[in-house]
């Protein structure tokens, strides 16, 4: 159930808000007017959002060159990878 709380709650409960989004990794709804305005989240928690959003960006990347037919070997792959190693490039 998501945590809702009024944009005064958050004007006076700011501590008790943020100890909130830190323990438990959760976003709290803020709301303005009786109406859903902000989400409020730690910044952990927007880092990992924002990995996984990258992640599903680069999957669906990878998934549109596979069916357009732009792939490779793993071998050759992983022999570039580890040659860019030896080269000091990564």
């Amino acid at each position: 159930m998501p945590n809702i709380k009024s944009s005064t709650d958050l004007r006076n409960n700011y501590n008790e808000i943020s100890t909130f989004c830190h323990e438990k990794r959760e976003p709290v709804y803020i709301t303005k007017n009786g109406r859903g305005d902000l989400a409020v989240m730690s910044i952990e928690t927007y880092e990992m959002l924002n990995g996984k959003l990258e992640l599903y960006r680069l999957l669906d990347e990878g998934k549109a060159a596979t069916i357009e037919g732009r792939k490779r070997p793993l071998e050759d792959v992983m022999k570039d990878i580890r040659q860019e190693i030896a080269d000091g490039k990564i």
